[in-house]
């Protein structure tokens, strides 16, 4: 039951936005009137990351027709000029670094007193994500609040059931409330189910206490209990009129149409956000500049986080005093904790940075999928490193950001994996990222 729920609410979906995507197209025209063309894009695989051990012969295989296809373009494809012209910045750059020895190999963090509404250095504006179910816009979490609301209860009309069921679950952001009004929900199901000729379980009192504290507050158990075989009417109760909530199988079809809204009600599909990696690349210089991160990266409140700066300097006295390292874990895991998001910076031997926002749950091997997607040469391998040059092990790949302590932000080290740098290197010239993320690099 619980599969063809999830099918059913894959179809719910697939039709509003085949629905959405209709009516943005516009109104028709004859085949002799002209027409856009509309381009499609393939989703690429998962990156695999190679292993650590040595290079096997598949993977030798593979990185060796790399290299072949990086040769072969290297002498057919002429070079872009706007990457050039990308390079010669960059390269210009980094000889005024040398010459002022300003290369950072971290990111200063903040926050340093300093308000992070008005900053003017913010690495990025904020947390954004993405909503495939929906649509294709890339929104904050409170836009996608509104967004997502407007659209269920757009739906209710066509499909009242699952779409009530998932707006309890989508529009509700207190869990545990979400979860007494589901029981409750359920046991009203529950007692119809079983004894389906039992009046007194066929009727909700609208001012019962459990009703008006854990039901009626939350969005979409009314439209729950609608689309259930509830109506709103007014009955006796001892001597005086009072709105009631009356169940009749006349207005559904058919006790199996309870079994599947509860089931429904428990499968708790909701719709999910996916956080986008608003990808920014970045010169040596901008790079360079002092940053703090916006107050979206954080998990603990506004005011928190003000009294948070406001002990900085207790915290500066600690470090003068003598502690044990268990002491010192304890105080990075409270660090750490404070974040819900970590900026990522990626540096490449030509001196761009490649810029993403992670979860801190994330694990490692998504930063592989992320570079790896935004490389211009497919099946080249590459490791990562620490700026103190650790080298992450095949181990790591499965750990959280958090546990690898990559939080709030850290610049990571972009090399080829040593058993084919000498071959990579003898290619010729190599553009490490697309040139559609390179157009990504921003103005100073």
């Amino acid at each position: 039951m619980t599969e063809k729920i999830s099918d059913k609410v894959k179809k719910f979906f697939q039709k509003k936005k085949a629905d959405a995507k209709f009516k943005m197209a516009g109104p028709g025209h004859k085949l002799t009137e002209s027409s856009s063309t509309a381009v499609s894009s393939s989703k690429k695989p998962g990156y695999v990351p190679p292993q650590r051990s040595g290079p096997s012969d598949v993977n030798r295989q593979a990185a060796e027709a790399a290299l072949a296809r990086l040769t072969t373009q290297s002498k057919s494809t002429p070079f872009n000029t706007s990457l050039a012209a990308i390079q010669a910045k960059v390269k210009r750059e980094l000889e005024a670094e040398r010459k002022n020895n300003a290369e950072f190999n971290e990111i200063p963090l903040g926050p340093k007193q300093i308000d992070l509404e008005t900053s003017s250095h913010l690495a990025v504006k904020g947390v954004y994500f993405k909503c495939p179910l929906v649509s294709d816009e890339i929104l904050s979490k409170e836009e996608w609040k509104v967004k997502i609301k407007e659209f269920l209860f757009a739906a209710l009309e066509e499909e009242r059931g699952i779409t009530a069921c998932l707006i309890l679950y989508s529009c509700n952001y207190n869990r545990s409330k979400v979860t007494e009004c589901v029981n409750i929900l359920c046991r009203y199901i529950d007692n119809i189910i079983g004894n389906p000729t039992e009046t007194k379980f066929h009727k909700i009192r609208c001012s019962n206490a459990t009703f008006v504290e854990k039901v009626t507050p939350l969005l979409g158990a009314i439209e729950f209990l609608y689309a259930a075989g509830f109506r709103q009417q007014k009955l006796d109760h001892n001597g005086v009129e009072e709105d009631f909530w009356v169940w009749s199988e006349e207005n559904i079809d058919g006790l199996q149409t309870l079994e599947f809204l509860r089931d429904a009600l428990k499968s708790e599909n909701r719709v999910e956000l996916e956080l986008d990696r608003n990808v920014q690349i970045l010169s040596p210089a901008q790079a360079s500049v002092k940053i703090d991160l916006p107050k979206d990266f954080y998990a603990i409140s506004p005011d928190e986080l003000k009294r948070e700066q406001q002990s900085r300097s207790e915290i500066a006295e600690k470090q003068l005093q003598l502690r044990t390292k268990a002491m010192r874990e304890k105080d990075e895991l409270r660090e750490i904790r404070k974040y819900k998001f970590s900026l990522i910076r990626v540096r490449f031997p030509d001196g761009i940075y490649l810029q993403g926002t992670f979860s801190v749950y994330e694990k490692f091997i998504d930063i592989l999928e992320f570079v790896r997607d935004s490389l211009e040469h497919d099946g080249l391998p590459f490791v990562l490193t620490a700026p103190t040059g650790l080298r992450f092990e095949d181990k790591d790949y499965d750990s959280t950001l958090a546990d690898l302590r990559l939080v709030p932000a850290t610049i990571l080290i972009f090399q080829w994996d040593p058993a084919f740098d000498e071959e990579i290197k003898a290619s010729g010239n190599i553009t490490y990222l697309k040139p559609d993320i390179l157009m990504l690099m921003q103005e100073l």
